[in-house]
């Protein structure tokens, strides 16, 4: 199964990348499909791509969504 996830991006790099925190694990992505996106925005993350600038509110509340599956399943959180 893949899932899509809300990360922060921390800093814009170049060759349209970005650094994202993704709940304290730190990635590179790739922006190319949301040229426009500012450090301090949420992306949906998918495959190493930021596929969408997300809405802050609408990224912590599926984030705690999130927290609240694995904490049901006693899954560990990425």
């Amino acid at each position: 199964m893949c899932l899509a996830v809300p990360a922060r991006v921390v800093k814009l790099l170049p060759e349209k990348k970005a650094r994202v925190d993704l709940d304290g694990l730190f990635l590179e992505i790739q922006t190319d499909l949301t040229p426009e996106v500012q450090a301090g925005q949420y992306v949906i993350v998918h495959a190493g791509f930021a596929l969408a600038i997300m809405d802050e509110k609408e990224a912590e509340e599926t984030l705690r969504l999130l927290e609240e599956v694995y904490a049901a399943r006693n899954l560990p959180q990425p």
